[in-house]
């Protein structure tokens, strides 16, 4: 059967628009910096590593909190301030710090450029299960629909957060293409709702083969991902 000519590109965020560990990493350093000087109680009593394990933690004992991570985040530190004497008074400071540390994200070099050629052909979404601002990123004008597992209450690989972003773009799931570097749950997610996958995979990973996971296309990178869908828009 001859693939049918896409009408919407959604995208996943992060490590798929921009490497997303570093940022996480100097973000918690900074967040823990910022907690020392107004709830020295909490830093002296966990660590960075410390708070990322009571989070774990917390996720397994709830893990509807999967939806958004911002709440898991805050949920943990109020049981920290809580455990360690702290005033609760700086709570919403200590999320504000880590939203603006986090949204500090740097593209990868190719994804401007491929966004505004993507533009021209297409329309684009995202369906994210991070708490990335777009507007803060200073990327939101590209998209049509951004869907974030926080505001709808399931998280990717749930089926039913990619067919509402379909929904929310007036296409059918097979007239859709998704893109993300996730296999379980970009692409195996995107396929199991009926739209095709493409896996952003830029270190030549062969993890989809012991995964089992065939996706519609793999891509490098911007360059690979725009000749992909040229080739689709013959169709």
């Amino acid at each position: 059967m001859t693939p049918r000519r896409p009408l919407a590109l959604l995208f996943d965020l992060d490590d798929t628009l921009w490497p997303i560990g570093p940022v996480i990493a100097a973000a918690e350093t900074s967040w823990h910096a910022w907690l020392a000087e107004r709830a020295p109680e909490v830093t002296q009593r966990y660590s960075v590593a410390e708070l990322r394990a009571r989070r774990m933690a917390l996720l397994e004992q709830r893990p509807e909190l999967v939806v958004d991570l911002y709440q898991l985040r805050r949920v943990a530190l109020e049981q920290a301030f809580a455990e360690a004497g702290a005033d609760a008074a700086h709570i919403d400071g200590a999320m504000q710090h880590f939203h603006q540390r986090r949204n500090a994200v740097t593209p990868f070099d190719d994804v401007a450029a491929g966004l505004v050629a993507l533009q021209g052909m297409l329309r684009l979404g995202v369906i994210t299960n991070g708490n990335a601002d777009l507007e803060v990123i200073g990327l939101h004008h590209h998209f049509d629909t951004v869907l974030a597992s926080s505001r709808f209450g399931r998280a990717k690989p749930d089926p039913s957060i990619f067919l509402a972003a379909c929904e929310a773009m007036g296409v059918a799931p097979a007239d859709a293409v998704y893109v993300g570097d996730d296999l379980r749950l970009d692409v195996q997610g995107a396929q199991n709702a009926g739209l095709r996958a493409v896996w952003m995979n830029r270190v030549g990973s062969t993890a989809h083969l012991e995964a089992g996971i065939a996706p519609d296309a793999i891509c490098a990178g911007f360059d690979e991902l725009l000749a992909w869908v040229r080739g689709q828009m013959q169709h």
